[in-house]
């Protein structure tokens, strides 16, 4: 049987609504193999450079040059294992995280767990919404206020997507990634980084965290990078690929579908390189290291190198970065309260739903700390990210290491080790954060 996906379902946002079907003849070319996996890595990609990310790495770069790099690497790495768990759990399952957390745990913890996947999403919506106000306010001239007004009319652009497969979501994804990519290179281009030292910034340099506004930042990073809501999204749209149930089959799939998420991730881990090292050589290394918001960066960027073009392209992948998130985050709405409570409504009326919670903060914050609020709310956004990761750790780690649910794709002793590790690093790294926090009040 051909390679094909089903053009039935009512929305791009219902994995459990669309089942791929593919099935691999003897003798079809690893590279034709590997293509017909590659998508679901590209939706999860786009989380890890959304606006959230650009004000962390910004305020990074330009408080401390290269020497957090160390730290976008480290929490990309994490990520890619992370999301590898999750990966892999959907396609040895059948099921996402969220609906096997509802079967598995107490009614009281499910609530609690869909509570803090809803707070991340409408977190996460919320770096979106002043992300891409902003970018309305620098491209056409229009107060904050209204840009965040404006950002209410991407629901017709979900509307417009009703009826189509998840190809055409992943097409749409794959050109806003592109965009946000080239205009990073072009960036990089044009500032003409110093690339021995951005070299020396990739070494972990412990001495950096020793003070408490680099671990804020450093946790804003992990909080931008590891997102809550992708593991649980990530475990679902895999889905579309996969249907057929024996062993030797789910080999492959979690084969091919590891090299689209590895390959996927390496694209964001490089987009935020990117943006700290535009902002660690533009901005820390000409003395403007207090530049913290991402307006400022914008204005800095054409007297600073010299042309134009360099706060166009900042602008314009500013707005794809915002854009290409509200589809995700409204596929891991979808994800999140079909798998919690088994509740399933029209994915425009959950983009409403979520849009609506995050217009709520972002109004008040800009009406009442102004405009340059926005740098501030957003790194919050991240922090709070981060402090929501480890209540969708835990189940997920120890899904993926019950073999008795996983079979034979139960985790090995090392994936073991190296997944509970990460899970105390970074709830060590948010007490640490927590308590940095009270000592101050």
């Amino acid at each position: 049987m051909p390679y094909k996906l089903p053009t039935t379902a009512t929305a791009p946002f219902c994995p459990s609504e669309v089942k791929g079907t593919i099935e691999i003849k003897a003798g079809t070319a690893w590279l034709s193999k590997l293509l017909k996996f590659v998508g679901p890595g590209l939706l999860i990609s786009i989380g890890y450079m959304d606006p959230g990310n650009w004000a962390t790495d910004i305020e990074a770069g330009a408080k401390y040059g290269y020497s957090l790099l160390f730290v976008v690497i480290a929490s990309s790495l994490a990520a890619m294992v992370l999301q590898c768990l999750s990966m892999r759990l959907g396609i040895a399952t059948g099921e996402d995280l969220a609906r096997l957390t509802r079967d598995r745990y107490s009614r009281p913890v499910v609530r609690a767990q869909w509570v803090l996947a809803e707070i991340s999403i409408i977190a996460t919506d919320l770096a979106e919404v002043l992300g891409a106000a902003l970018a309305f306010h620098l491209l056409l001239g229009c107060s904050i206020l209204i840009g965040v007004l404006l950002t209410t009319f991407d629901t017709l652009l979900v509307l417009g997507l009703q009826g189509k497969n998840f190809r055409h979501l992943e097409a749409i994804i794959l050109g806003l990634v592109a965009t946000i990519g080239l205009g990073f290179a072009i960036e990089l281009w044009l500032v003409k980084p110093d690339w021995p030292s951005v070299a020396q910034g990739m070494l972990p340099s412990w001495q950096t965290l020793t003070h408490r506004e680099p671990v804020y930042l450093a946790i804003g990073i992990l909080g931008a990078t590891v997102m809550p809501h992708n593991l649980y999204l990530h475990s679902s749209i895999v889905q579309t690929r996969v249907v057929k149930r024996d062993e030797a089959s789910k080999r492959e799939a979690i084969s091919l579908s590891r090299l689209d998420t590895l390959g996927t991730l390496t694209l964001a881990l490089l987009v935020n390189a990117a943006i700290l090292i535009l902002a660690g050589t533009a901005f820390h290394l000409t003395g403007h290291g207090d530049v913290t918001e991402i307006e400022d960066a914008y204005k800095l960027l054409t007297p600073l190198v010299g042309t134009g073009l360099a706060s166009f392209m900042f602008a314009i992948a500013l707005l794809a970065s915002g854009q290409s998130s509200t589809f995700t985050g409204t596929v891991a709405g979808q994800v999140v309260m079909e798998g919690f409570l088994n509740l399933k409504i029209p994915c425009y009326q959950r983009r409403l739903i979520t849009r609506g919670l995050a217009l709520i903060p972002a109004l008040i914050g800009v009406e009442m700390l102004g405009d340059h609020a926005i740098g501030t709310m957003l790194v919050a956004s991240q922090v709070v990210l981060s402090l929501q990761l480890p209540f969708a750790l835990f189940p997920l780690i120890r899904m993926t290491g019950d073999r008795q649910l996983m079979g034979t794709f139960c985790n090995s002793t090392l994936t073991h080790l190296v997944s509970w590790t990460l899970f105390g690093l970074i709830t060590l790294a948010n007490l640490v954060l927590v308590g940095q926090t009270f000592a101050l009040i």
